[in-house]
C-alpha cells in the first residue's frame, strides 16, 4: 500500500473522492464549510495519500446511493461531445456579461454622437479594453485548466441538490417520513 499511496492520482480519482464527499455532505456527515475546505484539498491533491485522507474518517457509500451518483458523474465527462457544450455553456457565462455592458454603452456613445451631430471621443474602448483583456486571460487559463468540465460538474451537483430538495420537500408535504 505504500508504494499505491506515493503514487500520483489522476482527474478521476479526484472527482470520485469529491463524488464521496458530496454523498457525505448529503447525508450530514459533513458540514458545508468542511466539505468545501475537503473539496478544495481534493482538486489539489497530487497523490492517492493525499485524496484517501480526505475520505478516511467517512463510512463507505451505501450501494444503492453509489449507483445513483455515480451513473451521471461517470456519463458527464466521457469524451469530447459532452466536454463541447459545457464548454460552450462557460463561455457563454463568462462572456455575456462583458458583451451586454459594452453592447449598452456603445450605444450610448452611438446616441450621443448622434445628438451632438459629431462623432464623440470613443471612450467605450475604456470600458471594453481593460475588461476584454482580463477575460481573454481568463479565457485562456480556464481552458487549459479544465474549468468548464468543473464549473459543469458544480452546476450538476447544484441541479441535484436543489431535486433533493424539492423531492424532500414534497414527502414532508404528503405527510410522508423522511429517512
Amino acid at each position: 500500500m505504500e508504494g499505491r499511496d506515493g503514487m500520483r492520482a489522476a482527474d478521476a480519482d479526484r472527482a470520485a473522492v469529491a463524488d464521496r464527499l458530496r454523498a457525505a455532505l448529503d447525508e450530514g456527515r459533513l458540514n458545508l464549510y468542511e466539505y468545501d475546505e475537503r473539496l478544495q484539498q481534493a482538486y489539489a491533491a497530487r497523490t492517492y495519500a493525499e485524496l484517501d485522507a480526505l475520505v478516511r474518517d467517512l463510512p463507505a457509500v451505501a450501494p444503492p446511493a453509489a449507483a445513483a451518483l455515480a451513473e451521471p458523474v461517470e456519463a458527464a465527462p466521457a469524451g469530447p461531445a459532452t466536454a463541447r457544450p459545457a464548454t460552450a455553456r462557460w463561455l457563454a457565462e463568462v462572456w455575456m456579461p462583458y458583451l451586454q455592458v459594452v453592447s449598452i454603452v456603445v450605444a450610448i456613445w452611438a446616441i450621443s454622437s448622434l445628438f451632438a451631430r459629431d462623432l464623440l471621443y470613443f471612450w467605450p474602448g475604456w470600458v471594453a479594453g481593460p475588461w476584454g483583456a482580463v477575460l481573454l486571460v481568463r479565457t485562456v487559463t480556464g481552458l487549459a485548466g479544465g474549468e468548464p468540465r468543473r464549473w459543469a460538474a458544480e452546476r450538476e451537483r447544484r441541479r441535484r441538490r436543489k431535486l433533493a430538495k424539492r423531492a424532500r420537500r414534497r414527502a414532508l408535504e404528503a405527510g410522508g417520513p423522511d429517512d
